[in-house]
């Protein structure tokens, strides 16, 4: 067996050298007659997985370490016999964590008080429902919008979008990138939004309408951005009128690479029956990165603030980032991983 790997993929050389030829190349390499007679492709958003990848190709599974898969043409994937496995839910304590450190962070930068404030969250997936759990426990009003699982579960816990954007102090997207999705958040989304509400997307770039965003920045408050139309060519007009500006980050917690890395190599060693690896977890190194719990009970804002703040400096990533705009995919290769933390 021959399988091509992303070499920026944390925590798996060395796991299928026993069992297959491995091929390390960096994303935007990987091409045609890389995979012609490959049988697995284990890949991240970076590789785009389409006919003009793998037509004539001999890969039968494709296995993304993320959760998002539009980098992959599912249905000509479908169509062609490949399967392909996702890491659904992996980086979703991160997400959550990145949220809430932001949140905070500029909360105490900018003297917004957030006791009773309230929360919506758009798209109430995987990260949806970690961060309504985290929300929940820090005493935050939630408003939930979800169609598909308000169409499954019934209406009662959802709301429309109208609702949440008028009555929302605070608007997160968490919604996959799919054509309903794409550029949802455009000029009447913002309109609707309540003056001085705080927006924050790290789900995809393009489920928000860059322009659109600029025009209602005036009127909005704190703006958050981790991901962006065009990566990695970020908008810098963008770039500098929001509070907090990551180069797609938000994820890249430890727990949340060696869930992304586990959930590929069990799907391609259950494709392939390597039973020796169908469990397969890495192994956490050092005893500093493991995730932590932190006791937010009863604390007040400026203690929460802090104990965010120590666990994820994030304005460290903001800071690095407005000073190399240009070094968007090195700034995320070479990222170290940070911890995450949760509640009880």
């Amino acid at each position: 067996m021959r399988f091509v790997i992303d070499k920026a993929i944390p925590f798996i050389q060395g796991v299928f050298e026993p069992y297959a030829d491995v091929v390390y190349m960096e994303c935007d390499r990987i091409g045609p007659d890389d995979v012609r007679d490959a049988d697995a492709l284990i890949v991240r958003t970076r590789t785009r997985c389409d006919a003009a990848l793998l037509a004539g190709s001999s890969v039968k599974i494709i296995a993304t370490a993320t959760i998002g898969t539009d980098h992959i043409d599912l249905p000509w994937c479908d169509a062609h016999g490949i399967l392909v496995r996702n890491a659904a839910g992996c980086n979703a304590g991160g997400v959550a964590q990145y949220v809430f450190s932001a949140l905070y962070g500029i909360a105490s930068r900018n003297a917004i008080q957030l006791e009773g404030k309230t929360l919506g969250i758009i798209g109430v997936g995987n990260v949806g429902r970690r961060i309504e759990n985290m929300a929940q426990t820090l005493g935050f009003r939630i408003l939930r919008n979800d169609p598909p699982r308000a169409a499954a579960e019934g209406p009662y816990e959802f709301c429309d979008l109208d609702t949440l954007l008028a009555t929302s102090d605070i608007v997160t997207m968490h919604v996959p990138l799919t054509p309903q999705t794409r550029g949802m958040a455009d000029r009447g989304f913002f309109k609707k939004m309540k003056p001085g509400a705080i927006f924050i997307n790290a789900a995809r770039g393009e489920v928000v309408d860059e322009a659109a965003l600029l025009e209602a920045i005036p009127r909005l408050g704190p703006v958050i951005i981790d991901t962006w139309n065009h990566e990695p060519d970020v908008n810098r007009e963008l770039m500098e009128k929001v509070a907090i500006a990551t180069p797609h980050i938000a994820g890249y917690s430890y727990q949340g690479k060696q869930n992304g890395t586990a959930a590929a190599v069990r799907a391609v060693a259950h494709y392939f029956g390597i039973s020796e690896l169908q469990e397969f977890f890495p192994k956490t190194e050092h005893p500093e990165d493991e995730a932590v719990k932190l006791d937010v009970r009863g604390r007040k804002q400026g203690e929460i603030a802090a104990m965010f703040q120590y666990n994820y400096p994030i304005f460290t990533d903001d800071f690095f980032f407005r000073l190399h705009p240009d070094a968007f995919e090195t700034l995320r290769s070479e990222y170290r991983y940070r911890r995450e933390f949760y509640f009880d």
